[in-house]
């Protein structure tokens, strides 16, 4: 079968591997869709993230979609013709962490596409993948692979909306609004967010954000003065959701958090110096939001129940055999927003 293989920066091959068959509790999926993520692109542009460097080919991915072939044995949730979309997710369930139910920090994550560890674990872009059967949520109909594979990115944007605590009638900044960012856009409104506010360099970006559910969009290029209408009065936001990992993002944003405000830390990026008095000033709350768990189910059942619109934010499908193009329109913000990939 047809895979994605990234073996260094920018040595993207599409080689066959072995699918494998579906053991006790296990199924074959046919996948369908995979929608590249800012982490795959990392992998892609420079090898790894932070410390995390590639040491050994990898298949890349983890947000697809696709149809049941077959079936292990003991599975009873899932049957050969279900269409679903698939948890990258396979926390260990008997570590400290997944018995206090904090799965996403499990000790011994396995996590489609992550070099985190050695040997690393395999991704999803693939055109078979075995996965457990806990791993694969079942469509509604009428769905399609298209929206399904927005299920995982959907995931952890809901997680960081769960920790930043009751969104009802609060006022939200989202700074950053990559595919992560509106995500987060159409999170809050789906948990009653009442005013919604995204930042960006791109308008092309802050269009889309609009499109899903922004009230106002400012693009922070414009100037250092772009958001003084929101620092008055020590600031006008209840939470925000920083998705850029930009320090200027960051330090902009805090100034317009009021007091006692919530920030969640949701863009990855280097370290960064932040403005300490400014932060016990206003008894600020600094919260990290790191992937999903419980999150991943709501995230499906949202979209099967069609209570968010996911679309506007897909810019192509490209064929598998076109995955360097389909990555380099990824990393080109002035016109893509989420690339996904047909197997």
């Amino acid at each position: 079968m047809k895979s994605v293989v990234i073996h260094k920066e920018r040595d993207l091959r599409i080689e066959n591997r072995e699918a494998g068959q579906p053991g006790p509790g296990q199924v074959l999926v046919a996948i369908r869709r995979g929608g590249i993520c800012g982490s795959d692109l990392h992998y892609y542009r420079h090898g790894g993230f932070g410390v995390v460097r590639l040491k050994e080919p990898m298949v890349l991915g983890h947000e697809v979609a696709g149809e049941v072939m077959s079936c292990g044995a003991g599975v009873t949730t899932v049957k050969p013709g279900d269409r679903v979309a698939v948890s990258p997710s396979r926390p260990c369930g008997a570590c400290i962490y997944c018995q206090k139910g904090q799965q996403n920090q499990c000790l011994d994550m396995l996590f489609y596409g992550s070099a985190m560890r050695m040997p690393h674990v395999q991704g999803a872009f693939r055109q078979q993948l075995v996965a457990e059967a806990s791993q694969c949520h079942r469509l509604a109909d009428g769905i399609s692979f298209e929206e399904a594979a927005f299920a995982e990115p959907f995931a952890v944007t809901l997680h960081a909306i769960v920790r930043a605590g009751a969104m009802t009638g609060k006022r939200l900044l989202v700074t950053g609004c990559g595919p992560i960012g509106a995500l987060a856009i159409v999170a809050a409104r789906a948990h009653g967010a009442q005013e919604i506010v995204a930042t960006d360099v791109s308008d092309f970006t802050l269009g889309l954000a609009r499109q899903v559910g922004a009230d106002r969009v400012v693009n922070v290029a414009a100037g250092p003065d772009a958001l003084s209408a929101f620092k008055a009065d020590k600031g006008y936001f209840d939470v925000m959701i920083e998705a850029s990992g930009n320090e200027a993002a960051l330090r902009a944003g805090l100034e317009c958090l009021k007091p006692r405000g919530v920030l969640v830390q949701l863009g990855l990026g280097g370290d960064i110096l932040l403005p300490q008095n400014m932060i016990v000033a206003k008894e600020i709350e600094i919260r990290g939001s790191f992937r999903f768990h419980e999150e991943f189910a709501l995230a499906v059942d949202l979209i099967n129940r069609r209570r968010v619109d996911l679309m506007p934010l897909l810019t192509e499908v490209l064929p598998v055999d076109d995955a360097v193009k389909a990555f380099e329109l990824a990393l080109d913000r002035g016109r893509a927003m989420k690339v996904q990939l047909a197997f």
